[in-house]
């Protein structure tokens, strides 16, 4: 209970002592004086007492009899001991490697940098940088900050979601779901979508004259309202697919204007849709200029439709070859500048555009920015990019160039905000398993997957060489380790 809940929480906070002021660190003790400065210290006094106790045992060690033995050892190899050294190096070099990069693949990270960080730092007395003793300041906000960044992405499954048919049946919600779920034609859902609408309008008329008597009754006009806005918006949708374009922008339009609050329904996004079916771009640009706002929110339908409007006007004479050689002209420019827009939006969608990746249905829910509303939206509008000459060539040409502009999409956006990190778990879970989610930016190889593959690749061309060269590489292999062992 919310009582219960901010009753355990003013107590907690009354029993933990007070923290210290954002940007400030609390005040450390002599005992953690001491140990910081030990700790700083203790690596430097371990090196120069190895050194101190290595120079006084040279004598009993016989250090110079041993090294000059080591330098007879190294003098007396062969060529071929040179190659079976190198050919195991290169062998066991590519076994890590492979082993790194399935790894990799699998868990998404480096194996080698995890046991490093994870159980050989510690031992070693590391808990600077990007280590954070558990139950620290430093890891409870990373940690808390990466709870919250999940679960601003995340989907939720309500887990008291009603009986479809015992609960629903009685009211315009339950003709909702039959026409969602039960309706094998769209002519079917239509049919029951007027009944909702029928029995929509009667409760929202009786919710209007109810909803100041208290706030229940305001908050039930609220519900009742989007129902009703939600039965017109799918019967707009039956018409537009069964043809009756013209018809649908109406019903559109007019709910925009009957309920001009609502524009988190997007409602205009089905009407975009529309209009472009009908080639109406005169009336799409018009639609533009109102929701293609600052100060509103964006989608891919909106970014990737005032894309192809400013494409539409030099796309059918547009060539890669002349605009080389004389350079873009402004409609070219602004043309191309509404493309990179569009792509920092939303990365994902010019591969489907351009049927680089194949699409599938688009889910019921969608993620901004997402896999999820890439699908949605080239499922919907590759017909309109189609139907203009030139567009889709144009946009081949020129999207790529959009990630020259944003090189750290992660940290630093161009003209949105920078691109969200956890769009992939979304998608993942709107999305269907069999679906290859599209995810950007692409991770970097880990450090040790370019280590090992340098090291096997190096090792691999020296045992080549000594191979086929052994007296010259049997030579240069002395000449450095002796160089090396001889070293003060």
């Amino acid at each position: 209970m919310a009582d219960g809940d901010g009753l355990g929480e003013a107590t907690a906070t009354a029993a933990s002592p007070p923290a210290p002021a954002p940007g400030l660190s609390p005040p450390l003790g002599w005992r953690e004086r001491l140990r910081a400065g030990l700790a700083g210290t203790g690596a430097s006094l371990w090196f120069v007492a190895g050194l101190g106790l290595l120079y006084a045992l040279r004598v009993p060690l016989r250090l110079c009899e041993n090294l000059a033995a080591v330098t007879v050892f190294l003098n007396s190899l062969t060529p071929k001991f040179y190659v079976a050294l190198t050919g195991t190096s290169s062998l066991i070099s590519g076994l890590i490697f492979i082993f790194e990069w399935w790894y990799f693949h699998k868990h998404g990270t480096s194996f080698i940098e995890q046991v490093s960080v994870s159980h050989l730092r510690p031992l070693m007395g590391g808990t600077e940088g990007s280590i954070s003793e558990p139950g620290s300041p430093s890891s409870s906000r990373e940690s808390e900050t990466s709870r919250q960044n999940l679960s601003e992405c995340k989907v939720w499954r309500n887990p008291l979601n009603l009986f479809r048919g015992a609960e629903y049946r009685s009211c315009a919600t339950a003709y909702v779901l039959l026409a969602e779920e039960e309706a094998t034609t769209i002519v079917d859902a239509e049919r029951l979508f007027k009944q909702a609408l029928k029995a929509g309008e009667t409760i929202y008329r009786r919710s209007q004259q109810c909803q100041h008597q208290s706030p229940q009754h305001e908050a039930q006009l609220r519900r009742d309202t989007n129902v009703l806005v939600y039965i017109k918006r799918r019967l707009a949708m039956c018409a537009r697919k069964l043809g009756r374009i013209r018809e649908a922008v109406k019903i559109m339009r007019d709910l925009m204007k009957e309920f001009p609050p609502l524009t988190m329904l997007n409602i205009h996004e089905n009407l975009l849709e529309s209009l472009l079916e009908l080639q109406a771009y005169a009336d799409v640009q018009a639609v533009l200029a109102k929701y293609d706002d600052i100060s509103l929110p964006k989608s891919a339908a909106i970014c990737y439709t005032a894309a192809l409007l400013k494409t539409r006007t030099v796309s059918d004479k547009f060539s890669p070859e002349t605009a080389s050689r004389r350079g873009l002209s402004t409609a070219e420019i602004n043309a191309v500048e509404a493309i990179h827009r569009a792509v920092e939006f939303n990365p994902h969608v010019p591969k489907y555009l351009l049927e680089m990746k194949s699409l599938i249905l688009p889910p019921e829910h969608i993620l901004k920015r997402g896999d999820s509303e890439a699908i949605a939206y080239a499922f919907f509008h590759l017909q309109h990019w189609k139907r203009i000459e030139g567009a889709l060539n144009l946009l081949q040409c020129t999207w790529e160039g959009t990630f020259r502009m944003i090189p750290y999409p992660l940290e630093k956006g161009h003209l949105f905000y920078p691109y969200p990190s956890c769009t992939e778990t979304a998608d993942r879970e709107l999305l269907p398993p069999f679906h290859h989610v599209s995810v950007y930016p692409k991770k970097e190889l880990p450090f040790f997957i370019h280590f090992t593959a340098g090291l096997c690749s190096s090792t691999a061309m020296i045992a080549l060489l000594t191979h086929q060269f052994p007296e010259i590489m049997g030579v240069f292999a002395k000449a450095v380790l002796g160089f090396l062992c001889l070293q003060p």
